[in-house]
Formats: C-alpha cells, sequence, structure tokens
C-alpha cells in the first residue's frame, strides 16, 4: 500500500495562488488513480480534484472548476493541485488519497491511502 505525504499548505490572499504537492513511496504508483480532498472545520471531507492513473483523465468538483489543475508525475511519484484565484471558501485541510485502480471518484470510501493533510488558509 502507498504512503502519502502532502505539502505546499500556507496563508495566502484571496485572489493568490497556491501549489500543492503530494509524494507517494512505497507502493507502484502508476497503479493508483489520485485525488485531492479537503475538509473545512465543522464540515465533512468533500472531493476537490482526481486524476487517472495514466494522467489522461482529470475529474474537479464544480466550486474549483476552471481555478484548480490536478497533475502527476509518475516518473517522480508525485500529484499536484495548483490552485488559483483562491477564495476565502477554499480554506480547508488538503488531503491527498490514493485508490489501487484506473479512475478517479468523488467517494473517500473508495480510496485506500490519505495523507495527513496540509492546511491552506485563505484569507479575505
Amino acid at each position: 500500500q502507498v504512503q502519502l505525504e502532502e505539502s505546499g499548505g500556507g496563508l495566502v490572499q484571496a485572489g493568490g495562488s497556491l501549489r500543492l504537492s503530494c509524494t507517494a513511496s512505497g507502493g507502484t504508483f502508476r497503479d493508483y488513480a489520485m485525488a485531492w480532498f479537503r475538509q473545512a472545520a465543522g464540515k465533512e471531507r468533500e472531493f476537490v480534484a482526481g486524476i487517472s492513473w495514466t494522467g489522461i483523465r482529470t475529474y474537479y468538483a464544480d466550486s474549483v472548476k476552471g481555478r484548480f489543475d490536478i497533475s502527476r508525475d509518475n516518473a517522480k511519484t508525485r500529484v499536484y493541485l495548483q490552485m488559483n484565484s483562491l477564495k476565502p471558501e477554499d480554506t480547508a485541510v488538503y488531503f491527498c488519497a490514493a485508490r489501487n485502480g484506473p479512475v478517479s471518484e468523488d467517494r473517500p470510501a473508495v480510496y485506500d491511502s490519505w495523507g495527513q493533510g496540509t492546511q491552506v488558509t485563505v484569507s479575505s
């Protein structure tokens, strides 16, 4: 089973950008579809973006479509989330998740591995 570690979170003003990274180890990275989820204080974990194991197919929540971009580098065993035009409502802990299979889904229950999360705070 793959282990995941996120990085790149921080404090940014509204309208700014951040790039999150997730590094995988201990498994065959190309066998996993990957996703980013987020969880704001007092709310349930929600799907943000997903990417297939080849990187060809990507999926986004409506709330981030056109602002966020997910990508992966299988050679470096990393997945990225480029976040632009950030809004205060994007404030949350962001989690990287891996699913042993070709495609990503928006249900947390189907994912096999999770990172510890990285805090993103967007000030108004």
